[in-house]
């Protein structure tokens, strides 16, 4: 037979209040990711700091580097701009001084291409004494004349009023010349020149010799350079003005 062995004592609520005499710390009890997240955190984040901070102090390191050589490319660039501007500087003072005599040499006019354009122009009724080449006129104070090149004056004799015309009317057609300067400035009515005696005298008796017309044509040089008037002087035989500006064309330093 089974006997059953029951103690009703350890129900007694004396028994039910005493303390837990194991003396163990109790560990709690349910979910422990947040406790396990915790304490990976707080073991890591020091690590993840340290790696940050040795990752910014590299990278620092790069970047000054880096400013460093970029430092030294501007001032190498800064010495080479330099050197260029300089370069441009000195080929603009040489381009304005070949400009400047390339100008002056433009505006060259051959007396012998322009007596000869007027040898080719006067009427067989009109005389040429002397040709002269007058100074630029001035114009206002301060102000550049209108004309650097000068002007001409000729003077001579005519047997008419009308051939005195019509060589101003030729001579304003000349490209050596401005058409709207030529004009006539005196002409009056003189005796004829004697010629010189020959040593026979065939008479006693005075001959009155006939009226002649002298005038005084005046004109300003034309403008147009050289290099535009290369027909012009080739017929008037100004070779070597002529192959010289065409050795400036060829070069580029005259425009064709």
């Amino acid at each position: 037979m089974y006997s059953l062995d029951i103690n009703f004592l350890k129900d007694r609520p004396i028994y039910q209040n005493k303390p837990n005499k194991s003396g163990g710390i109790k560990l709690p009890v349910g979910n422990l990711t947040p406790i396990y997240v915790g304490v990976a955190l707080s073991v890591c984040l020091p690590g993840l700091a340290a790696t940050g901070w040795w990752f910014l102090q590299v990278k620092n390191g790069e970047l000054e580097q880096n400013i460093a050589q970029l430092d030294r490319e501007n001032k190498k660039l800064d010495a080479e701009i330099g050197s260029i501007n300089k370069i441009r500087e000195d080929t603009s003072k040489v381009k304005a001084e070949t400009q400047s005599l390339v100008s002056v040499f433009d505006q060259i006019r051959p007396w012998s291409a322009m007596l000869q354009d007027f040898r080719d122009r006067i009427p067989a009724t009109v005389q040429i004494d002397n040709v002269k080449q007058t100074p630029p006129t001035p114009t206002a104070e301060g102000k550049p004349p209108n004309n650097s090149a000068g002007g001409i004056q000729i003077n001579g004799l005519a047997r008419s009023y009308n051939d005195v015309n019509d060589f101003l009317l030729t001579l304003q057609q000349s490209r050596f010349l401005k058409s709207s300067d030529s004009k006539i400035i005196s002409a009056n009515l003189v005796d004829a020149p004697i010629p010189p005696s020959t040593g026979r005298v065939t008479t006693n008796v005075p001959i009155k010799p006939p009226q002649i017309v002298r005038y005084t044509i005046q004109s300003s040089l034309s403008d147009v350079p050289a290099s535009e008037l290369m027909r012009e002087l080739e017929q008037k035989g100004t070779v070597g003005l002529v192959t010289r500006i065409r050795s400036m064309q060829q070069i580029g330093v005259i425009t064709k």
